[in-house]
């Protein structure tokens, strides 16, 4: 309980109003950041992977594909140029969810019969990262990454190492590609051992483990808040006792 009240009273509070006088005088332009900068490039190769993607897989799947490149640059770039900013996190996860989300509604449009699967996914990533944010701001941490082993060793081993962290994003981001270009590319690949198949098909059935566990990341992801957040309430219930229970005391 002391901890949690100690994590939380670290984190130095600024008022809303005070916080927009700031960022209206701008004596540091955050928004022209350079990570930022790459965040708003991510943004319009997105746009630009929406617009071909009804009608010229090859573009679309090349802006998707490099505005997810992207993401793996703009943190470097943060630490690199000491840029880091809460604006370029929660833009950095606002691109990351709004992407894969527009992506899953077209796979939805073109594989119908799965239609409630994928929209059930874009309700799973939504709902997971935006309550672990919640969790995590809280309960005083500074970024939604840093998660202790004693709280999840999953989420610890998930979020703790870099490697892991891309190598899972991206094989979760390919096999999604994987499943939009299953529409479009029927063309065997000319190879003996796997007879028949598309290119595309390859990459998904190559990529569906990274997509599995990523996704099983995101139900203990969701789970983890759901229960850091009931422990808050508990712990702000409990003390709302107390304080109630000295006042009366006082009073007698």
């Amino acid at each position: 309980m002391s901890t949690t009240r100690h994590r939380r009273a670290s984190l130095e509070v600024v008022d809303a109003k005070v916080a927009v006088d700031l960022a209206t005088a701008q004596s540091e332009n955050v928004f022209l950041f350079v990570p930022n900068l790459i965040g708003y490039t991510r943004v319009i190769l997105a746009a630009v992977s929406l617009h071909f993607m009804s009608f010229h897989p090859k573009l679309s799947t090349i802006a998707y594909c490099v505005s997810c490149l992207l993401d793996a640059f703009d943190g470097h770039a943060a630490r690199a140029l000491n840029q880091t900013s809460k604006f370029g996190a929660v833009l950095d996860m606002v691109t990351d969810r709004c992407t894969t989300s527009c992506l899953l509604c077209y796979l939805s449009s073109a594989y119908p019969s799965y239609a409630t699967l994928f929209q059930f996914l874009i309700t799973l990533d939504f709902s997971s990262h935006y309550m672990h944010m919640y969790s995590s701001l809280i309960t005083g941490s500074r970024n939604h990454k840093l998660v202790k082993s004693d709280v999840s060793r999953i989420l610890w081993y998930y979020y703790n190492d870099s490697k892991i962290l891309f190598l899972f994003c991206a094989g979760n981001e390919l096999f999604y590609v994987a499943l939009y270009l299953m529409k479009w590319d029927h063309t065997p690949t000319g190879i003996a051992l796997l007879g028949s198949l598309p290119w595309a098909q390859v990459l998904a059935l190559a990529t569906g483990f990274f997509w599995f566990v990523k996704n099983v990341v995101n139900v203990v992801q969701l789970w983890k808040a759901s229960k850091i957040l009931v422990g808050v309430d508990l712990a702000e219930r409990a003390k709302q006792r107390e304080e109630a229970e000295l006042r009366k005391r006082v009073k007698q």
